[in-house]
């Protein structure tokens, strides 16, 4: 859903553009209190990994495809403020080094692909969690519905947007019922993944999934037919709770690199849902060529390597090295800002 530059007027760009900016600001000071020590690290390497599965286009349809959008896995694992940011450092890279996205068209790509898709998805899932019993399952269970309404939001709110600074005059009814009918299908895949990768985090540390926190119940022992609570079982020690995250970490960007470097080579090649919709309803008549058309790293391949694989292959491990460099450097300025502001108090 990265939409390019020509597809909405100035003053919409504008508009959503001071959207965005607004709204990161807020997501950084709430980021402060998502942030710890733990999660920190972690936040970069989920930027890394949404960045690495969007280049994984899965078919949802004859000619059509669709890839993660990620606010949904963000926020759960990282936190709805942190998850924000996560998704728009994705989409600055994106943008900037792989002409992903228009560069007039950010604020709309911020405002539909992290804002809505984040807020969305998270408020859902905390909604559902206050029904559902309090367990693993059920975080992972909530995952899934989060994400899969999480992606027709995100296109309802591209046709909002669309209707009221589209730069081509076609039937907004038209557009909606493709957008949302698509999207829908590709919500399956966002949800699929989704909470495949919620579901794997939380096996193994379900300490670090932001989403899961508060859902331990305290074990209970019966004692003379009165049920009271066990004695709390000891902590891991230190050192192994850091060699078990350093684990994690590890796994996840392996995980992220072999996803980038070599899967996304077999992706598929079909227009995703929104090129679609545009090609066949006529959104895309204004397309402009992207100011970044001419980067070495455009259209996800290295300029002068001739062979496609190890050209696609290069550019994924590029762009995770480069998003989780520059996602881990915003959060830590983030964390830091977090330690530093109660000595700031007088």
């Amino acid at each position: 859903m990265h939409v390019p530059d020509g597809f909405f007027d100035a003053p919409t760009s504008a508009v959503t553009g001071a959207v965005a900016v607004g709204a990161l600001a807020v997501s950084l000071r709430g980021a402060q209190r998502e942030l710890d020590e733990r999660t920190a690290p972690l936040a970069g390497l989920v930027a890394a990994f949404i960045f690495a599965v969007q280049m994984l286009n899965f078919p949802v349809a004859a000619g059509t495809s669709g890839h993660l959008l990620g606010g949904a896995l963000a926020a759960i694992l990282v936190g709805p403020f942190t998850g924000v940011l996560c998704v728009s450092v994705v989409l600055l890279m994106q943008g900037i080094l792989f002409a992903d996205g228009g560069l007039t068209a950010l604020g709309v790509n911020i405002t539909d692909m992290a804002i809505v898709t984040t807020v969305v998805a998270y408020a859902v899932f905390r909604g559902l969690l206050k029904v559902l019993p309090r367990s693993r399952r059920s975080v992972t269970a909530a995952s899934f519905v989060a994400a899969l309404l999480s992606v027709p939001a995100a296109s309802v709110a591209f046709t909002l947007l669309y209707a009221v600074g589209g730069t081509t005059d076609v039937s907004i009814g038209k557009v909606a019922t493709a957008m949302i009918g698509v999207h829908v299908l590709i919500g399956v895949g966002e949800a699929a993944i989704t909470a495949l990768t919620v579901g794997a985090v939380i096996a193994v540390r379900p300490d670090l999934v932001y989403g899961a926190r508060g859902m331990r119940q305290g074990l209970k022992l019966r004692v003379n037919g009165v049920l009271v609570d066990a004695p709390a079982a000891p902590s891991a020690p230190v050192a192994g709770a850091r060699a078990s995250r350093r684990a994690l970490w590890a796994t996840v960007l392996v995980t992220s690199l072999v996803l980038a470097g070599f899967v996304s080579f077999y992706a598929s090649s079909d227009p995703d849902g929104l090129e679609k919709v545009a090609r066949d309803q006529g959104i895309d008549a204004r397309t402009e060529e992207h100011a970044a058309a001419g980067s070495p790293l455009a259209d996800y391949g290295v300029e002068d390597v001739s062979d496609a694989r190890l050209s696609g292959g290069l550019a994924g491990v590029i762009g995770v090295g480069t998003t989780v460099v520059a996602g881990s450097a915003v959060f830590r300025v983030v964390r830091r800002r977090r330690t530093t502001a109660p000595s700031q108090v007088r």
